[in-house]
């Protein structure tokens, strides 16, 4: 029969995994690295799987496919469970399988401020997570329940020295360059702010017109959320002066 279900572009897939882990029906696997569909009768062509790739290698596409069979769904899952509580127990690092640049990571920063006598050497990093990149990271990662969401670009770690303990601190920070990455990052940034409980939206650019992009897309990220999220744009010269906030 012809029906709606999903591509996946290999020459865009990283290997992240994030496909499988959103894909409830099992229909996808990591195969020599690559994301792959491995049943079609297991894809429901509902696209789960779409928001959860950070390159876009998933698509939809309508094709000769077989009917989608729920009950041997049911039964492959069934048989997973089985199998799980059958095996040994398995340290938690063990279960990813994709690209380790893309492995999801929560850090636990202490909240106190920092010392005031600390040397600018030794001040601590206040990188929440990881992936930090705005392409790479899961939009239903755990970290964004709740958070404070820094949206920076890349430059302004750079420009401004004290970006981790005025800007960063206390809050998941994410990192990109409209110019580089030549991509809209709109889209995404809306999945995160719809799907998430986000508190608040703080925006670093630089004065560079290409920083606009950044800015421009969080602007349409939070209208299309439909939410009513606090948010700041702080605006940097090439440098390091805080231009406006």
């Amino acid at each position: 029969m012809i029906r709606k279900i999903i591509h996946i572009n290999e020459e865009k897939c990283n290997g992240c995994g994030a496909c499988v882990t959103a894909c409830h029906e099992g229909a996808i696997g990591l195969v020599n690295g690559k994301a792959k569909l491995l049943r079609d009768d297991y894809c429901d062509g509902f696209g789960d799987c779409l928001p959860g790739c950070p390159t876009g290698a998933i698509t939809f596409t309508e094709r000769e496919a077989a009917a989608y069979d729920e009950q041997a769904v049911l039964e492959n899952k069934q048989k997973k469970a089985a199998a799980a509580q059958a095996a040994p127990a398995q340290p938690a690092a063990s279960a990813f399988h994709g690209c380790p640049g893309s492995r999801m990571h929560q850090f636990h920063r202490e909240e106190a401020a920092a010392p005031a006598a600390a040397a600018p050497g030794c001040q601590p990093s206040q990188l929440a997570q990881w992936p930090c990149q705005i392409k790479l990271v899961p939009v239903n990662a755990p970290y964004f329940a709740g958070a404070k969401l820094l949206v920076a670009a890349d430059c302004t770690a750079y420009a401004y020295a004290n970006v981790h303990q005025e800007f960063m601190r206390g809050k998941v920070t994410l990192i990109g360059c409209p110019k580089l990455d030549d991509v809209d990052y709109s889209e995404k940034l809306t999945q995160i702010l719809r799907q998430n409980d986000i508190k608040s939206v703080t925006v670093l650019r630089m004065e560079v017109p290409c920083c606009g992009g950044l800015e421009r897309a969080v602007v349409t990220a939070l209208q299309n959320s439909g939410k009513m999220i606090p948010w700041q744009v702080v605006t940097f010269s090439v440098d390091g002066k805080i231009l406006d906030r």
